[in-house]
């Protein structure tokens, strides 16, 4: 028995030889074989499909619209996020001044500031788990976090009734926008408010058939370019047209106090509305590509950061110097501004 302790040490001790028998002869002259069991290192990410080049973990991500292509870049990301960071809602911030005041209105835009970047930050984070697993979608996101039946529970409702609404706001505004064109730019009175909302509908059509989110990157930034224009040119022109004399910035009166307290919470929610985006962080970042050694959230948070300095830069000089030019006097000539 002592051959054979020296045999399995000895087979033990070298692994380069693993893959070999060895006889060995025992006191009661019997002849026997040891095969050693060997076990290998656990695959790293790249040889398990989390090096985005080689293949995908989700098959499904290889072919759908958002996920086909991963080839986008920080510049890409940043054009998408300030296209879904600035929308109408910011030109209501003056509105939400007038009634919450100076003081209350700077700490709850600032507030809501702070929030967005923490909930962005945390979005940016959970995208992309350490085994290489991305999560693209909410609802991929919310079942893996909840489970399958409360994740479906607490996603597929607000995703849908938040998608349809979005859609219906943006028909309204963009087919709204275009009347006017229309009408005043190429000097075109035929079409009725119904027929414009059908032209854009059309249009949204046609960029639908684009294949993936990255072949689209060009409208977010005619998106974002138009964007930062019209808020910085809104409240350059205020600042260059000055405010009127008798302006007040003290809040209009109310007939009672549930009047004051609808209106307070109305312009809370006026101010939270104006930051926007969070329907898209996930499927942004599904555009970049990513690496053990260079992961994802990297490219985008450098993409966060840089839109929402701008969406900073826009959105609290409008709220401000909105508000500074025509302090009470905006609920009543709002129609204009």
């Amino acid at each position: 028995m002592a051959d054979m302790e020296e045999v399995v040490v000895e087979a033990n001790c070298r692994p380069e030889e693993t893959r070999a028998t060895h006889p060995f002869r025992s006191s009661s002259n019997h002849y026997g074989q040891v095969i050693p069991i060997t076990t290998s290192p656990p695959p790293t990410r790249e040889e398990d499909g989390a090096d985005w080049g080689c293949r995908e973990l989700n098959p499904q991500d290889a072919w759908l619209p958002i996920t086909e292509s991963r080839n986008g870049n920080t510049i890409s990301a940043t054009f998408h996020l300030i296209c879904s960071g600035i929308g109408i809602q910011a030109l209501l911030l003056p509105l939400a001044f007038a009634t919450l005041g100076w003081a209350w209105g700077i700490i709850c835009l600032s507030l809501a500031f702070t929030w967005q970047l923490y909930t962005t930050w945390l979005l940016v984070h959970l995208h992309e788990s350490e085994s290489g697993i991305r999560y693209s979608r909410y609802l991929h996101l919310a079942v893996t976090a909840f489970g399958l039946k409360l994740g479906k529970l607490l996603t597929i409702f607000p995703v849908m009734y938040q998608s349809g609404g979005s859609c219906v706001q943006l028909i309204i505004i963009g087919g709204g926008i275009m009347e006017l064109f229309f009408k005043y730019v190429c000097d075109v009175k035929s079409l009725t408010g119904t027929e414009c909302f059908l032209v854009f509908m059309c249009m949204a059509i046609v960029v639908a058939q684009f294949p993936n989110l990255n072949s689209i990157a060009w409208v977010s930034f005619i998106g974002a370019i138009t964007a930062v224009g019209y808020c910085t040119l809104i409240w350059a022109l205020s600042i260059g047209k000055g405010r009127p004399s008798d302006i007040s910035y003290n809040p209009p009166e109310m007939d009672s106090n549930l009047d004051r307290f609808g209106g307070i919470m109305n312009s809370i929610g006026i101010i939270f509305i104006a930051f926007r985006g969070h329907n898209v962080m996930l499927e942004i970042q599904g555009t970049l590509p990513s690496s053990s050694k260079h992961p994802s959230h990297k490219q985008m948070w450098r993409g966060v950061t840089i839109s929402y300095a701008l969406i900073a830069m826009c959105l609290l000089p409008l709220a401000i110097v909105g508000f500074w030019a025509y302090g009470n006097k905006i609920p009543s000539s709002y129609g204009k501004y």
